[in-house]
């Protein structure tokens, strides 16, 4: 898993060099003042949305984030959700909190002042606090019949590391909308070992060691100097 995700760190690595680069060789005819600052808060509107059409689970994302310079954004991105499994053979529920924090590097040069529009890749890293309530299973077996059974609850820690990547248009002065693209790998799988969540809010299915999801967040900006 790390092989691949160095793998594909060393394949964004010269997009951002030469992004770099071209930022040094325009610096001393940007337009754009230093003392610029913007912080810009975001929600996820496709949640819903997904919460509505999947109908056992739901979550709820928001974003926050400040630029630096050089076209890096500090990102902090938290939310919660829960599943509610109700299977003839298992039921349950879970629900979970989760904060993720990272940056994003904008791969497109600023021309102006009011230019906030970037094209951006990035990595974040994740932590979500999980709630596995007590599970009841039924087994068939054709010599004794069903038999049911309760598996304790139990809470989890997840950690995973994402690779990012998207888009910010500012549709309206100070309006933006956009999304992000996520790979995401989980970094504790053992302790995910009995029962694993159905779904964990902020990273996916808790069984699976590598997940990918879509976020498309509106955002307002503050700016000043």
């Amino acid at each position: 898993m790390f092989r691949y995700i160095f793998n594909i760190l060393l394949l964004i690595l010269p997009f951002c060099l030469n992004a770099q680069d071209d930022s040094t060789r325009t610096e001393g005819t940007s337009f754009i003042k230093p003392d610029q600052k913007q912080l810009r808060l975001g929600v996820d509107i496709s949640k819903p949305i997904l919460n509505a059409v999947s109908g056992n689970r739901h979550s709820y994302e928001f974003s926050l984030d400040y630029n630096l310079p050089k076209d890096i954004y500090l990102v902090a991105e938290a939310g919660w959700g829960g599943s509610d499994i109700d299977y003839t053979d298992l039921k349950y529920t879970s629900a979970n909190s989760f904060f993720r924090i990272g940056v994003d590097k904008s791969m497109l040069q600023r021309l102006f002042p009011s230019d906030w529009d970037y094209l951006f890749v990035g990595a974040r890293y994740g932590i979500g606090f999980i709630r596995r309530n007590e599970a009841v299973y039924t087994t068939a077996d054709p010599v004794w019949g069903a038999t049911t059974g309760t598996i304790p609850a139990q809470s989890y820690t997840g950690h995973w590391v994402e690779l990012t990547g998207g888009l910010r248009v500012e549709l309206l002065r100070g309006m933006f909308a956009g999304y992000t693209v996520r790979a995401k790998f989980l970094l504790n799988q053992s302790a995910f070992r009995e029962l694993p969540p159905a779904f964990v809010a902020g990273y996916g299915k808790g069984e699976k060691t590598t997940a990918f999801d879509f976020n498309f967040y509106l955002q307002y900006a503050i700016r000043w100097k």
